[in-house]
């Protein structure tokens, strides 16, 4: 399992960094820190409370537009989402569209009782993940649930929990290539691979996971894996996905988890009744040039859990 920081100002991350690291390798790792609208679960919004979305409840959709169903599964399970004009998008280092709404729809297992599941490494799952956005001005309406042909089955919507969002700071898993090189100097020998991290920085490590965390909706900035980092699941399916055989190990699947970022991350929240798996998370990621022409059809999907 990887480290993470989300819920820590920008200022006491450089502080953790320059108190326990070198100040050269302090430098290089705070170069990675990255912004993340974290979406907080406020079912009881106050006055001066802005709502940005919403988990859970039913989506909004265009007259015309269906919902989205995985051929021979069945609906997807409307997830979340969120107004991209409510969104803090100016403080963050990704394009999200100006307005409009983003909802993420997922095939969560309730029609199947978990037995189909969806994989980057299996491109046949891949539609049982969605991302749809709809323009402002586009005439929407609630949507009802879809019927299921089989009455044994229960279709249920999750309980809407509205989201508020907060500017917080993001550091890479201590798994991922690039925190573990910046804790390297040219030259210097890797250690070995179960202890990825130099001597002089185990003290800085272990302070990362030591910081309690809640649980993490983001939008934007460095995914808070639960296992690996998800880039690199992201980047292996992608590789493969006409049938290829490309390793883990693979130079090629470092270089192409770089290509891709966060879009959204929903966690296990028991305000809206989501668990995915055990504890886990659901993440969308997408490449940038992909996210600034509007292509979420291109946006890959990954489940962890414990």
């Amino acid at each position: 399992m990887g480290c993470i920081i989300v819920g820590m100002t920008e200022s006491t991350l450089h502080d953790l960094a320059r108190t326990l690291l070198p100040a050269d390798l302090a430098e290089r790792w705070i170069s990675l820190l990255r912004p993340a609208a974290r979406l907080v679960a406020t079912p009881e919004p106050g006055p001066e409370d802005v709502v940005v979305g919403r988990l859970g409840g039913l989506p909004e959709l265009p007259e015309g537009m269906a919902w989205p169903v995985w051929e021979g599964h069945g609906p997807l399970s409307f997830v979340a989402s969120v107004d991209c004009a409510a969104l803090p998008t100016g403080s963050l280092d990704i394009t999200l569209p100006a307005d409009g709404t983003l909802s993420f729809f997922y095939f969560d297992g309730q029609i199947d009782d978990g037995d189909a599941l969806v994989w980057p490494k299996d491109p046949e799952t891949w539609p049982g993940a969605r991302v749809v956005h709809v323009p402002a001005g586009v005439t929407v309406a609630e949507r009802a649930l879809p019927v299921v042909d089989d009455e044994d089955v229960e279709f249920e919507a999750y309980p809407e929990v509205p989201l508020t969002a907060r500017v917080e700071w993001t550091a890479p898993d201590s798994w991922h290539p690039d925190f573990v090189a910046a804790l390297h100097r040219e030259g210097e020998g890797r250690a070995e691979e179960g202890d990825r991290h130099p001597a002089e920085a185990k003290a800085f490590v272990d302070a990362l996971w030591d910081l309690e965390r809640a649980a993490d909706h983001l939008i934007g900035g460095h995914a808070n894996p639960v296992q690996n980092p998800v880039e690199y699941e992201i980047a292996h399916g992608f590789l493969n996905r006409d049938g290829g055989d490309i390793t883990w190990s693979d130079p090629r699947v470092e270089e192409e988890a770089r290509r891709w970022t966060l879009l959204a991350q929903i966690d296990t929240d028991d305000a809206a009744d989501m668990m995915w798996g055990d504890c886990g998370a659901l993440y969308w990621l997408i490449r940038p040039e992909d996210l600034t022409a509007g292509r979420f059809d291109q946006a890959m999907f990954t489940m962890q859990c414990c």
